[in-house]
């Protein structure tokens, strides 16, 4: 697992705070339990995927460290008049992550997925369709209730090395279509496996790594 910190969220404020930036419904946590959120910009696109967790009064925001710096930027944006301090801590447990499920959003790939590309809304996993207004919540919502996500986040199998943010490639009959990105690697009983988002309508077909034969990905279908 990649390096990760904490940060702490406290003050009179620090729940209604929390609950007008992230994703999930804040308020819904309860004491040492994790939950796991969407942090926006306000065209709908993930800034980082936070594990949050309350514990007495105050909240844990549980991240990657390569986006400690742009994190502290935006939250900070944020906080104007509240009654809130936020501070990197050593809180000393740590989220369930399920690296074959969860999706995880690093500094190579903020700002580069909607949550429902990272399957967050499938049974409000990292985001609640219920609660208040947040960055981003309008067009989250827009495509929710309205739309369809074209691209989903799947399992897949590949012999080669990749990286986080590496672009794939989805072949088929009639054309070449540029279709998703690597998400987060995974190294399971030696096996190389990644989480990608795909285009859902390419999901199945011949896929490669930026026009390169040689990293071809096979889909797990029980994903």
């Amino acid at each position: 697992m990649k390096v990760r910190i904490t940060l702490k969220v406290s003050g009179v404020d620090a729940q209604s705070f929390l609950q007008g930036q992230l994703s999930n419904d804040i308020a819904a946590i309860r004491e040492n339990e994790w939950q796991l959120n969407a942090y926006c910009q306000h065209q709908g696109k993930v800034i980082a995927l936070f594990w949050v967790t309350k514990y007495k009064n105050d909240f844990y925001l549980n991240f990657p460290k390569s986006l400690q710096d742009k994190v502290f930027k935006h939250l900070h944006m944020f906080v104007l008049m509240s009654d809130v301090e936020i501070v990197q801590t050593s809180f000393n447990t740590y989220p369930p992550i399920n690296v074959m499920k969860h999706p995880e959003v690093y500094l190579i790939t903020s700002e580069k997925f909607v949550p429902q590309e990272l399957n967050l809304d499938i049974n409000e996993v990292g985001v609640n369709f219920s609660k208040g207004c947040y960055p981003g919540q309008e067009v989250v919502a827009r495509l929710h209730y309205l739309g369809k996500s074209k691209r989903r986040m799947r399992l897949f199998r590949c012999e080669q090395i990749l990286k986080v943010g590496d672009k794939l490639i989805a072949l088929d009959s009639k054309s070449v279509k540029a279709s998703g990105i690597v998400v987060r690697c995974i190294k399971s009983f030696g096996k190389l496996l990644y989480l990608a988002t795909i285009e859902v309508k390419y999901q199945d077909s011949d896929i490669i790594l930026n026009n390169s034969n040689d990293a071809k990905f096979t889909r797990i279908k029980n994903d």
